[in-house]
């Protein structure tokens, strides 16, 4: 196997999923500079969202402490900024074997967290159908994937989705970011049978997007709603 590995190495040479350049680490997903340069969300962090905290003495970020959210806590992973432009070629450019790395790592990092969870089910955010006929796939769901086969909890695409499409919510304000995802997803099953789910997304920033569909999914029956998300912003 090691030598199978080596010669498509040598045939095929891996790219760093951080640069993009061949990774000097045969058979690693990330090259020995990207390794360093990535920058985890570690503790002090935001008790309710995950967000990393510069004082130990905090226990909620400034969001949190302004906003009531309809989720009972989130974790994420890594900081927006050591990973956008990642996360942009994954979303955006097809690379979709990045879901690979990404699912064993958040699985890896924040495995205890989940498993104290108990989740029945990992849900990911849900793209619009146009949307995802045209870039072929949902990065969300992907990750959820990768993150089922590391933890053997059951991946849900058919709970909810979303039947509006919304405009892209990096240049819109928390105000704006609500209004647009005002009706936007909707319970696709009658009978809902989940206490306890997880909802996967790739971005975190100010929570509106799960905060919408953690509000329709309480209202179908669901007990218990927490998030993953692969990374998380600053927030406003």
């Amino acid at each position: 196997m090691i030598f199978k590995w080596n010669v498509l190495d040598l045939v095929f040479p891996r790219r760093c999923v951080i640069c993009d350049e061949i990774s000097d680490r045969p058979g690693e997903a990330v090259c020995k500079k990207c390794r360093e340069s990535i920058i985890y969300i570690k503790d002090p962090c935001c008790m309710k969202c995950g967000k990393q905290l510069q004082n130990s003495k905090q226990e909620y970020c400034s969001d949190c402490e302004k906003k009531r959210h309809e989720y009972i806590q989130g974790t994420a992973l890594y900081d927006y900024g050591s990973m956008a432009d990642s996360l942009f070629r994954f979303k955006y450019g097809g690379r979709m074997e990045y879901a690979r790395f990404y699912g064993t790592e958040l699985y890896e990092k924040r495995k205890n967290w989940l498993e104290a969870k108990g989740p029945d089910a990992l849900v990911p955010v849900p793209i619009h159908s146009s949307r995802k006929r045209k870039r072929g796939y949902n990065q969300a769901e992907l990750i959820a994937r990768e993150l089922s086969k590391c933890s053997g909890i059951p991946v849900n695409t058919s709970l909810i989705r979303r039947i509006k499409h919304t405009r892209p919510l990096k240049d819109l304000s928390y105000g704006e970011r609500q209004n647009n995802l005002k009706k936007a997803f909707k319970i696709c099953q009658n009978d809902v049978k989940l206490n306890t789910i997880v909802i996967i997304d790739d971005i975190y920033t100010t929570g509106s997007t799960i905060d919408s569909m953690a509000r329709i999914l309480k209202g179908a029956g669901v007990g218990k709603i927490y998030f993953m998300s692969l990374t998380i912003g600053r927030g406003i």
